[in-house]
C-alpha cells in the first residue's frame, strides 16, 4: 500500500511539473520509464523480496531465547521480539495460501493448500506463510513439521477454523489435536485475525460434565481436540493473535524450550469444559506477558517438567485461575521449579493461584512466587491442595509431591464467601514447608467474613498481618524432612 501511494504521488508530481514547465514529450517519456520501473518492482516484491544476506555463520543453531524475569519491582518491558519487523513489511518471502489454491469460503477444505504453502516457506529463510484477511479458511487436523529455515512466520490475518463439530470431523483424523507444530526452531505465530475452534458441539457431547440428561455425565467417546500444540520445538513466539472457542485446551506446549507469549487474547464461555487457556508441560524458559484469557478451565496450567516460567501482566477470568498441576497422577514423578506470577488480575474465577497434586506422587514443587495479584470475587484465592481427586473417592496414600519455598506477596482483593479464601491442605506425611505470607488482604465480595483460613501440615511465616489473619501456619520445620531420592528432582533438570 505504501508503495502504491508513493507511485501515485510521484505520478502527480510529474504531471504538475509538465504543466508548469511545458517540457512536452521529454517529460512524458521520463514519466513512462519511471512508472514502468516501479510497477515492475512492485510485482517482483509481492512474494520474493528477500532480506540482505546474513554474515557467514548466521545459519547455525540460534541460542535459546530465555525471557528473563525483571529485577526491579515495576512491570518489566516485554522481552525483545526476534521478529521486530512490522507484519506488513515484506522483508522476507511471502507465501500466500490463496496462491496455492486455498479458497477461503469457510466450506472448502483448504488443508492441501496450507501444506503446500508451508512446505515452500519452510525451505526459505525468514519466510511468512500468509493467511489473508477477509476470508475464512477451513482445514482439518494437520501437522506442520520442521525442521525449517530460521525465522519462519505463520501470519493469520483472516479466520482459520476446523470442521464444525465431531460429526464433521474426518474419521481418519486424530481427535486429540487440530494444529500441531513439530520440531521447529525460531518460529512465530502472529496476525490480526482469529483462530476459531468451533467448540460448541464438542462441549455438548453427553460425556462432558453435566451435559447428559438431567445434568448427568454419560459414558462414551469423549476425545476432543486441543486447538494448537507446539511439540519438541524451541525459540517460539506467539504474539497478538486471538484464539476462541476451543473444543478442549486452546494452546499446549510439550517438550519445548524458549517460549515467548505476548498480547494474546483467548476467549471461550465460562461453562465450556476442559478448555484450559495455555498449558505447558515438560517445557522450560517461558515468558507469558500482557495477555487476556477467559475460559472454562485453568487460565494457565503448568504441568510436570516445567521450570523458569515467568507470567506477568495477565488478566484471567472467568476461569479456574492460574494452576501448578495437577501433579503426581498415577504415582508419577513431577518436578516443577522457579515459577513467578506477578502483576496479574484474576476475576470471577473458581480459583485464584493454586498448586494441586495427587496422593501417591513423588518429586517436588519449589521456588514459587505469587506477587502483586488482584483478586475480584474469586473462590479459593490462595490454595494448596495435595488431595486433588476427580472421583468421588480416592485412596489415601502416604507418598506425595513435596511442596516447598512458596511465597505469596501483595495478594489483595475480594473473595466469594462460598469458600475460605486461603486453603493449605498438605500431605499427612510430606508437609509443605517455607510458605511465606506478606501483605495479603482478602475481603468478602458480598456478605460477612467466612471461617478462618484452613491449614493442614503447612509450615511457614506471616511477615505482615494478613486479612483474614492466618493463625494456622506451623512455625519452623517438621521434625523429620524426608531426604529420600523420590522427592529429589536434581536428575530431572533439562530432561523431557
Amino acid at each position: 500500500m505504501k508503495l502504491k501511494w508513493q507511485m501515485i504521488g510521484l505520478a502527480s508530481a510529474y504531471c504538475l511539473l509538465l504543466m508548469e514547465l511545458g517540457r512536452g514529450l521529454l517529460f512524458i517519456w521520463i514519466l513512462a520509464i519511471l512508472s514502468f520501473h516501479q510497477c515492475s518492482s512492485n510485482a517482483n516484491a509481492r512474494y520474493h523480496y528477500h532480506k540482505k544476506h546474513k554474515p557467514k555463520g548466521s545459519h547455525g543453531k540460534s541460542p535459546v531465547h530465555v525471557p528473563a524475569p525483571p529485577k526491579n519491582p515495576d512491570p518489566p518491558s516485554i522481552p525483545s521480539d526476534p521478529y521486530p519487523n512490522d507484519p506488513g513489511d515484506t522483508t522476507g518471502s511471502i507465501f500466500d495460501v490463496t496462491s496455492y489454491g486455498a479458497v477461503g469460503d469457510g466450506c472448502s477444505d483448504d488443508t492441501a493448500a496450507f501444506m503446500e504453502a508451508w512446505k515452500a516457506a519452510c525451505a526459505v529463510e525468514s519466510a511468512t506463510v500468509l493467511v489473508p484477511s477477509d476470508k475464512v479458511f477451513m482445514i482439518t487436523s494437520t501437522i506442520f513439521p520442521g525442521p525449517c529455515k530460521h525465522g519462519l512466520v505463520l501470519q493469520v490475518d483472516g479466520v482459520l477454523m476446523p470442521p464444525d463439530g465431531p460429526n464433521c470431523w474426518p474419521k481418519a483424523d486424530s481427535r486429540q489435536q487440530w494444529l500441531v507444530f513439530y520440531r521447529l526452531n525460531d518460529m512465530k505465530l502472529t496476525g490480526n485475525g482469529i483462530i476459531e475452534g468451533n467448540g460448541q458441539k464438542w462441549w455438548d457431547l453427553p460425556c462432558k460434565p453435566h451435559r447428559g440428561p438431567n445434568g448427568s455425565t454419560l459414558p462414551g467417546p469423549c476425545d476432543s481436540p486441543t486447538m494448537i500444540r507446539f511439540f519438541m520445538s524451541s525459540n517460539l513466539v506467539v504474539s497478538g493473535i486471538k484464539i476462541q472457542n476451543s473444543p478442549q485446551f486452546h494452546m499446549k506446549f510439550d517438550g519445548c524450550e524458549g517460549v515467548l507469549i505476548e498480547k494474546l487474547l483467548i476467549s471461550t464461555p465460562k461453562l465450556s469444559p476442559n478448555t484450559d487457556g495455555i498449558h505447558i508441560g515438560n517445557t522450560k524458559s517461558v515468558g507469558i506477558y500482557n495477555s487476556m484469557i477467559s475460559n472454562g478451565d485453568d487460565c494457565i496450567s503448568i504441568g510436570p517438567g516445567c521450570s523458569d516460567v515467568h507470567i506477568e501482566g495477565v488478566t484471567c477470568g472467568p476461569s479456574h485461575g492460574i494452576s501448578i498441576g495437577s501433579l503426581g497422577v498415577h504415582n508419577s514423578l513431577a518436578c516443577v521449579s522457579n515459577i513467578t506470577v506477578r502483576n496479574a488480575v484474576i476475576r470471577e474465577s473458581d480459583n485464584g493461584v493454586r498448586i494441586k497434586t495427587w496422593q501417591g506422587g513423588t518429586g517436588s514443587v519449589s521456588g514459587i512466587s505469587f506477587e502483586n495479584i488482584q483478586m475480584e470475587n474469586v473462590r479459593n484465592c490462595i490454595n494448596i491442595d495435595q488431595y486433588y481427586c476427580l472421583q468421588k473417592a480416592c485412596l489415601n496414600q502416604t507418598s506425595a509431591v513435596y511442596v516447598r519455598d512458596v511465597q505469596y506477596r501483595n495478594i489483595k482483593g475480594s473473595y466469594d464467601v462460598r469458600n475460605t479464601p486461603i486453603h493449605f491442605a498438605c500431605s499427612d506425611t510430606v508437609a509443605c514447608t517455607n510458605i511465606t505470607m506478606a501483605d495479603v488482604e482478602l475481603m468478602p465480595h458480598e456478605g460477612e467474613l467466612m471461617e478462618e483460613p484452613f491449614c493442614w501440615n503447612a509450615y511457614g511465616i506471616e511477615e505482615t498481618l494478613s486479612i483474614p489473619p492466618i493463625g494456622c501456619l506451623l512455625k519452623g520445620m517438621p521434625h523429620a524432612i524426608t531426604e529420600s531420592s523420590q522427592y529429589s528432582c536434581s536428575n530431572e533438570n533439562g530432561r523431557f
